[in-house]
């Protein structure tokens, strides 16, 4: 008995042909456009809203950005602040003589009023811009 097979080299080279033109074509069909947009980035850059600073001195008084507050003060004082704000980061300074409690206890504070990112900025970060 003899069995009929189909030749299917035909179809592969018929299919290896379409897909060589299709291939041409789709590169042929993109186009570019070059564009160049300094100004947005420069708007960008000045609508970028001042960072908030949290400064611990030794004595273990508080400021942000220069405004004194106590411990207590701070949370509600950075709920207003960040309420507007959609970058919620804030840098902490604090005296390289105080013991981590009391930095804990500031972050702790921090991290209550709903701050996402906490950078914390040393000694040596200072005097490098000194």
């Amino acid at each position: 008995m003899i069995r009929p097979d189909i030749n299917v080299t035909p179809l592969i080279d018929i299919l290896l042909v379409m897909l060589v033109i299709f291939l041409a074509a789709v590169t042929l069909t993109q186009q570019a456009i070059e564009s160049q947009l300094p100004q947005a980035a420069q708007r960008i850059a000045e609508q970028r809203p001042s960072q908030i600073m949290l400064e611990v001195s030794a004595d273990r008084q508080l400021a942000v950005n220069h405004q004194t507050v106590t411990l207590s003060q701070l949370t509600p004082f950075l709920k207003e602040v960040y309420s507007q704000r959609s970058d919620k980061t804030i840098y902490v300074a604090a005296a390289g003589s105080l013991p981590y409690g009391a930095i804990i206890d500031v972050m702790d504070a921090v991290k209550g009023a709903g701050v996402d990112r906490m950078g914390v900025i040393t000694e040596g970060m200072r005097k490098a811009v000194r």
